[in-house]
């Protein structure tokens, strides 16, 4: 096995310019058998190219992987900042329109551009997006882009886990909220906010008064 990777083999091919069919080049010097036996592969390879050419749109033969859009991450960038922007002058439904359409432009990324990349613009502007529902008291919308933006990225991305918690919290699904903080805690350790968050669950889930006002309940910052 280790001899046959150690081993290469120059074929001599050749390429229609037009067609883009493969064949093997008059100048060859295999012996009739081995002539015979790469002509039949090329025969496969060579239908296989038509029968995927023959294909109808969005179907079609995919380009060869290229670098990332840079005009593409600029967008989404831009619409980022501009969420950020109406956020902080507390226009929160303008913030999430913006969040939504840098969702939608990162989401349209060709297939063959890193998914990694896509995970990380989205599982942020989900996050965001949801700061955005919890100020407008809009919880079950919250609670649901907080969770796509944990299924984006689940380590590191501790806003998202409390801001879920938050969204269960106000809706009255306690114990909802107690076990996805919990499961935050696991993930993300001893974080300040979430911590604080499960023991504000707790207390509630007891009967006692922990709700504390609107600013410490949904943060500064998206």
């Amino acid at each position: 096995m280790a001899e046959d990777l150690n081993t290469y083999t120059h074929l001599p091919l050749t390429m229609d310019p037009q067609s883009k069919s493969i064949s093997i080049h008059p100048s060859s010097t295999l012996s009739g058998p081995q002539t015979r036996a790469l002509e039949t592969e090329l025969a496969h390879l060579n239908a296989l190219h038509r029968s995927l050419h023959s294909l109808d749109p969005p179907h079609v033969v995919p380009p060869p992987p290229i670098p990332v859009n840079p005009k593409r991450s600029a967008q989404v960038t831009k619409l980022r900042d501009s969420g950020n922007a109406e956020y902080k002058k507390q226009r929160y439904a303008q913030a999430a329109q913006f969040y939504t359409l840098g969702i939608q432009m990162a989401l349209a990324r060709p297939l063959w551009e890193p998914s990694q990349l896509v995970r990380e613009e989205v599982h942020s502007l989900l996050s965001n997006r949801a700061q955005a529902h919890m100020w407008l008291q809009e919880w079950p919308e919250a609670a649901v882009d907080a969770e796509a933006s944990v299924e984006a990225k689940r380590v590191g991305n501790a806003k998202a886990w409390f801001r879920r918690g938050k969204s269960l919290l106000e809706m009255g699904r306690l114990e909802e909220a107690r076990e996805w903080v919990g499961k935050g805690l696991e993930v993300e350790g001893e974080e300040k906010e979430l911590a604080e968050l499960g023991r504000e669950i707790e207390r509630r889930l007891e009967g006692k008064s922990g709700a504390g006002g609107k600013e410490g309940a949904y943060g500064e910052k998206a």
